[in-house]
C-alpha cells in the first residue's frame, strides 16, 4: 500500500476505535491530519472565547515545518497504536 492509501485507511480506522481517545490524543490526531492534508497552519488564531478552536489551531501550528509525508506517517502510526 502507498503512504496515501495507508493514510486513507487510517482515517477510516480512526472512526472505529474501540474507545474514545483522551482530549490530548484527539488534538494530536487532528493536528497530524491537518498537517498531512493542508500543510502548515494558516489563517488567524481563534479568539480566547473559542477555547476548542484555539486548542486545535495551537496543536496544528505546533507541527509547522513537518512535511506532509512525515505527518501522514505519524498519523498512521498513532491510529495503529490506538487500535491495539
Amino acid at each position: 500500500m502507498s503512504l496515501q492509501e495507508q493514510f486513507e485507511q487510517a482515517q477510516l480506522d480512526s472512526k472505529n476505535l474501540s474507545e474514545r481517545p483522551d482530549n490530548m490524543t484527539l488534538l494530536k490526531i487532528y493536528a497530524l491530519f491537518k498537517q498531512a492534508s493542508a500543510g502548515d497552519a494558516s489563517g488567524d488564531r481563534p479568539g480566547f472565547t473559542d477555547m476548542v478552536g484555539r486548542a486545535k489551531f495551537d496543536a496544528w501550528a505546533a507541527l509547522a515545518g513537518t512535511s506532509n509525508d512525515d505527518a501522514k506517517q505519524q498519523y498512521i502510526d498513532l491510529i495503529a497504536d490506538l487500535k491495539d
